[in-house]
């Protein structure tokens, strides 16, 4: 291996072991959004250009180090930034993030990969030659796979990180949206009876039928290009 592979590798290393040595996972849950949700609005309202540039920085590294807790940062941004503006923030940061995953994981394991197993990865990449942009709009419009999953799993191919990024932005979109907008309800939470407030209640039944309507979707567009 390579010493710039190896460099990336300890980077890389590096911060994923700071942030579980430090148990950073402690602040990416819902129960300690909840509790610091008056001290993060007070923190926003005073500094909303530092708020928004340092979410969306943690956002791209969390996601572009597949690091866990990218579900709560987009509930999270709702709560914080409101539906809008959280949509925006969590729809360029998750694209850019996973572009960055999808990079990481090209320029350390695809030579390994395509010399390892020639045959499978030729396969591969004709198929994502000739449907991979439709394949990688279906998965993520689909939550079948980990969202981290498939940022590695596209990088050991021949897709092109520009179609890679506008792809999942676009096939993200749906979903960032549901879940934003279920932030907001869980950033109105000011007592334990809000838990059963409308707005709330249908928020999460929207995030739970999220994925039966997506793959109702894209069944329907299969029959539209095959018709």
């Amino acid at each position: 291996m390579d010493k710039k592979k190896l460099i990336v590798i300890g980077l890389v290393a590096l911060v994923v072991g700071l942030f579980f040595w430090f148990d950073l996972g402690r602040f990416l849950s819902l129960e300690s959004l909840r509790a610091s949700q008056q001290d993060i609005a007070a923190f926003v309202a005073a500094n909303q250009w530092v708020s928004v540039g340092g979410f969306f920085a943690l956002y791209v590294l969390i996601t572009g180090l597949s690091i866990p807790g990218a579900a709560v940062m987009t509930l999270a941004a709702g709560a914080i930034f409101g539906l809008v503006i959280g949509t925006i923030l969590v729809s360029f940061a998750s694209s850019l993030g996973a572009t960055l995953a999808f990079l990481l994981s090209r320029f350390l394991l695809r030579d390994y990969v395509e010399q390892k197993f020639a045959a499978t990865a030729q396969k591969l990449n004709q198929g994502i030659d000739n449907e991979g942009a439709y394949y990688l709009f279906t998965l993520r419009l689909v939550p079948l796979f980990p969202f981290f999953v498939i940022n590695l799993a596209m990088g050991l191919t021949r897709l092109k990180a520009l179609t890679f990024y506008w792809v999942s932005q676009l096939g993200m979109l749906a979903g960032t949206i549901v879940y934003v907008n279920a932030g907001t309800q869980l950033g109105q939470l000011e007592s334990t009876a809000d838990i059963l407030s409308p707005g709330l209640i249908g928020s999460f039944v929207l995030l739970g039928l999220f994925p039966l309507l997506a793959k109702k979707s894209v069944e329907l567009l299969r029959r539209v290009r095959t018709s």
